[in-house]
């Protein structure tokens, strides 16, 4: 029987930290990074590999509580990245989400530290192609500042309101790019 060796899933979060609990009409504060405190180190956007039965959405959900101590809600998807030498150890295909948080983020998991950053003072060090990654964000927000919401990342609403733990995603449909998409 012939082995197959496919890319590895994975989904990573750009969290937007803002200065009130609903985040509307208060001032954001920034973008939430990790510093690894395994290999390959530097700083990086939260996220991680996709359990057996889980989706990408949970995923995302799950990976920004265990690294950073935030409950989120997930905003948007922004995009897929596959290059086959994004991660050095090995291929990997993630699936970027915009998400929105309050609160003071906490290193936990494999983050060694946390960090609130703009786009003027990101750190030198940054792991795997998210600085790609980010310099895509922070131009297509560049380009939308004149629209509301989100235009440049496919909308994920729910039917009620948006998730903001695994449980809720777990029971709840999205929409993306007009589909209805369960979870």
């Amino acid at each position: 029987m012939k082995e197959y060796k496919n890319p590895l899933p994975t989904a990573d979060i750009i969290i937007e930290i803002y200065s009130s609990p609903t985040g509307q009409g208060s001032k954001h504060r920034g973008i939430v990074l990790i510093k690894r405190k395994n290999p390959p180190y530097g700083w990086a956007i939260p996220g991680g590999f996709v359990e057996y039965g889980e989706s990408m959405e949970q995923t995302a959900v799950r990976e920004a509580k265990e690294e950073t101590g935030l409950d989120v809600n997930l905003i948007c998807q922004l995009h897929t990245y596959s290059a086959p030498d994004r991660d050095p150890r090995h291929h990997s295909i993630t699936t970027v989400f915009v998400a929105q948080a309050n609160g003071e983020p906490a290193a936990g998991d494999d983050a060694a530290d946390v960090g609130i950053f703009g786009k003027d003072n990101l750190p030198e060090d940054i792991a795997f192609d998210h600085r790609e990654i980010l310099a895509d964000y922070f131009a297509q927000i560049a380009q939308s500042s004149q629209r509301s919401g989100f235009p440049f990342c496919f909308s994920l609403q729910t039917l009620h309101s948006p998730c903001s733990s695994t449980d809720q995603l777990q029971s709840q449909s999205f929409f993306i790019d007009n589909r209805a998409v369960s979870c």
